[in-house]
């Protein structure tokens, strides 16, 4: 638990959007496992990343999460003195909340290859879909992500 908390809650959140909703899941996971008969067939962190994607995005599909508002804020912001790293975070945070407004087919794609480094046949057998596939996603969220970016000011390159 303590080696793959983190990564698993990453994964549910960027499926998710929602901290609390990511540590259920997680939660969830690893009562699935100990519950399981697992039987080592491969590696254990993608077995818990399927089951992680797969638990996701059947909290999407509930009637929970379509008839739940979430009102949580994405990011709570720090009280940091340091100007630079408070316009650091700022931006941070803004690409965060650029890939969480991506359609969930995209947004998924870029996790897992920015965010996670995993490889597009690392992510096509993941979510179960070619190779081709995945890289046309990819393609496609980086092009929405210039396209809601391009409008932002960045400071940090103002002052370089």
């Amino acid at each position: 638990m303590h080696t793959y908390t983190d990564y698993l809650f990453r994964i549910a959140y960027y499926y998710v959007k929602d901290s609390h909703m990511a540590e259920d899941i997680v939660q969830d996971v690893f009562m699935k496992l100990y519950c399981s008969n697992y039987v080592e067939q491969g590696e254990l962190k993608a077995y818990l990343s399927r089951i992680t994607a797969n638990a996701s995005k059947d909290y999407l599909k509930s009637w929970a999460y379509r008839k739940i508002k979430l009102t949580e804020k994405l990011f709570s912001k720090e009280n940091v003195l340091h100007r630079d790293r408070l316009v650091h975070q700022e931006e941070l945070n803004t690409i965060d909340k650029a890939i969480l407004a991506l359609p969930l087919k995209q947004r998924e794609a870029i996790v897992y290859y920015y965010l996670e480094s995993l490889s597009t046949k690392e992510i096509s057998e993941l979510v179960e879909r070619p190779e081709s596939t995945v890289k046309s996603r990819l393609k496609s969220g980086r092009d929405l992500l210039k396209q809601n970016l391009a409008k932002e000011e960045w400071e940090v390159l103002l002052h370089d």
